[in-house]
C-alpha cells in the first residue's frame, strides 16, 4: 500500500509538474511584432499584433499627457516608425524595456482621452491582438466634426487618418414640414474587420463602401431624400452602434450592405435579410447571422429611452414598435429583393429572416443587403467594376423609393406630395393582420371600398388574417 500512495504521490507530482509548465508556456515572452492605426468619428484604435497571450495594465499620466501600456513579459520586435498619426489625439508613440519582465508603451497626447483596452484572440485573419481605444474628448470632438476636411476618395492604405464627421442629433420634425426621408447606410466591417476575403484578397470592407458611397450618390439626386452613411471611411464601428448612429442622424430606414463568404466558393446571389427573434429561415441565413453577429467584439448598447416606464409597460412598447417595424423591413425588403432580382441572380427570392446584431433596432426598420458572394470568383470580380455597384445601387434605390412613395412617414415632402396627388400609387399587396378590416384598408389606401373589393374579388366586407389582398393603383394627379 505504501509503494502505491507513493506511486500515486509521484504521478500527481508530474503532473501538477506538467500544468505548471504549460502554464509558463503561456505566460512565455510574447513579441510586439507591429501596430495598426485606424481613425473613428469619436476615437482612435490601435492594434498591436502580437506573437502569442498577453497580460497588461494601462494608466494615466499628466503633465504632458501621456498614456501608459505595461505589458508584462512581452518584447519589442521591431521599433514603431511611420505610423500615420495626422488627424488623431496621438502626438508620439515609444516603447521600451521598463525592467526585465515589462514592455513600457508610452503614448504621448495632443488632446484629452479615454482609453480602454482588451485583448482579442486569434481569428481567421489575425493572430493574439492588443486593442487600445482613445475616446476622444467631447468638445474635441464636436470641434473636429466641424472642421473643413475636403472629401477625397478613400485610399487602400490611406497615408493619414481623416477624421470622418460626427453624426449630427435632428430634431423631431413639425407636422406641416417637408422635412427629407432619411436613409441610414451602413457599408459592413471596417478597419480591424476586413468581412469576408475574397479570390486575389478581395476585402468586402472595401467592396461595401465604395457601393455604399455609390447609393448615397443616388439616393441624393433624389427630391425629398437624403443618404446618410454609418461609416465613411475605413475603421470599425461596433454592431450595436451603427443603429445608435443611424437614430442620431434621424434616420426613417437602415440598410446594411455587405458581400459575404460562403463554406462553399459555388455559392452565389444576393439576398435581403429582415430581423428574426425565432430561428433563421434558411441554413444560409443562420451561417450568415453567425459570421456577422462574430465581427462585434466589444459591442454597445441601444439607445431607445424607456427609462420612464414600468417595466411590463416598456416591454409591451417595444415589441408594438418591433412588431411594426419587422412588418415595414420585410415590405421594403422585398421591395429592394424584387428590383435586384432584374439585375443580378438572386439566391432567394424572398426575404429572409435571422439574427442580425445589426437589425436589431426597435424603432427603425431595417434591411441587410448581401449583394453577392464574395467567395465566388465570378461575382467578386463583378462586385469589383463601377458598372455593376451602380446597377445594384439603382436596384437598391428603387425598391426603396416605392416603399416609400407607398408608405411616407407624415411631415416629409413625399408625404406632401402624396396627399396632394403628386404621386402615383404602384399596385401592391397587403398581409391582413389582427385588428384590421376592410374599410380600415380602403382608408388607409385611400381607395374606395368598391374598388377594394372588385380588385379582390369579394362578395363581401369578410377577411381573414393572413389573407393577401391586391391593393390597386390609384391615378397621378395632374400637375400644376
Amino acid at each position: 500500500m505504501n509503494i502505491m500512495g507513493l506511486g500515486m504521490r509521484m504521478r500527481a507530482l508530474v503532473s501538477g509538474l506538467a500544468l505548471m509548465f504549460a502554464a509558463m508556456q503561456v505566460l512565455a515572452a510574447s513579441d510586439v511584432q507591429s501596430v495598426r492605426l485606424w481613425r473613428a468619428p469619436d476615437n482612435t484604435r490601435l492594434v498591436f499584433d502580437l506573437s502569442g497571450p498577453v497580460q497588461h495594465k494601462v494608466f494615466t499620466l499628466t503633465a504632458p499627457d501621456r498614456i501608459v501600456i505595461d505589458v508584462d513579459g512581452a518584447n519589442l520586435a521591431k521599433p514603431f516608425d511611420q505610423l500615420p498619426l495626422q488627424n488623431t489625439p496621438i502626438s508620439g508613440l515609444r516603447a521600451a524595456k521598463y525592467d526585465a519582465d515589462t514592455l513600457r508603451v508610452v503614448i504621448d497626447l495632443s488632446a484629452e482621452v479615454s482609453p480602454k483596452s482588451f485583448t482579442l484572440t486569434p481569428n481567421q485573419q489575425y493572430g493574439h491582438r492588443l486593442v487600445v481605444d482613445l475616446f476622444d474628448n467631447a468638445a474635441d470632438a464636436a470641434a473636429a466634426s466641424t472642421a473643413n476636411v475636403p472629401a477625397t476618395a478613400t485610399p487602400s492604405t490611406p497615408a493619414a487618418p481623416v477624421s470622418p464627421t460626427l453624426p449630427a442629433i435632428k430634431l423631431p420634425p413639425l407636422p406641416s414640414s417637408k422635412r427629407d426621408i432619411v436613409i441610414a447606410i451602413d457599408a459592413g466591417h471596417g478597419g480591424e474587420d476586413p468581412g469576408a476575403i475574397g479570390p486575389g484578397k478581395i476585402y468586402e470592407k472595401t467592396v461595401v463602401l465604395a457601393l455604399a458611397k455609390e447609393l448615397q450618390r443616388q439616393i441624393n439626386t433624389d427630391k425629398g431624400f437624403r443618404a446618410e452613411l454609418v461609416r465613411t471611411g475605413d475603421y470599425f464601428i461596433p454592431l450595436r452602434k451603427r443603429t445608435e448612429i443611424a437614430r442620431k442622424k434621424g434616420a426613417d430606414l437602415f440598410v446594411s450592405i455587405h458581400a459575404d463568404a460562403a463554406p462553399r466558393s459555388s455559392a452565389y446571389g444576393a439576398s435581403v435579410f429582415a430581423l428574426s427573434d425565432r430561428g433563421a429561415t434558411s441554413e444560409t441565413a443562420r451561417w450568415l447571422a453567425d459570421s456577422e453577429n462574430r465581427s462585434d467584439l466589444i459591442g454597445g448598447a441601444g439607445n431607445v429611452s424607456l427609462g420612464d416606464k414600468d417595466q411590463m409597460l416598456a416591454g409591451v412598447l417595444l415589441d408594438l414598435s418591433m412588431t411594426a417595424s419587422l412588418s415595414s423591413s420585410l415590405n421594403v425588403g422585398q421591395k429592394v429583393l424584387s428590383n435586384m432580382g432584374r439585375i443580378t441572380p438572386l439566391h432567394k427570392r424572398r426575404v429572409e429572416q435571422a439574427g442580425f446584431m445589426v437589425l436589431k433596432s426597435p424603432d427603425i426598420p431595417s434591411i441587410l443587403v448581401e449583394t453577392g458572394f464574395i467567395s465566388n470568383p465570378s461575382e467578386a470580380r463583378k462586385l469589383q467594376t463601377a458598372a455593376h455597384q451602380q446597377a445594384l445601387a439603382r436596384s437598391i434605390h428603387s425598391g426603396v423609393r416605392q416603399f416609400f412613395h407607398e408608405n411616407p412617414p407624415p411631415g416629409t415632402y413625399v408625404a406632401w406630395m402624396r396627399d396632394s396627388g403628386k404621386i402615383a400609387s404602384a399596385a401592391r399587396e397587403h398581409v391582413v393582420r389582427s385588428g384590421e378590416s376592410l374599410a380600415l384598408l380602403a382608408q388607409r389606401y385611400q381607395i374606395s371600398l368598391p374598388a377594394l373589393r372588385s380588385a379582390n374579388s369579394l362578395k363581401s366586407d369578410v377577411i381573414k388574417v393572413g389573407q393577401t389582398l391586391n391593393i390597386p393603383a390609384t391615378t397621378l394627379a395632374s400637375q400644376p
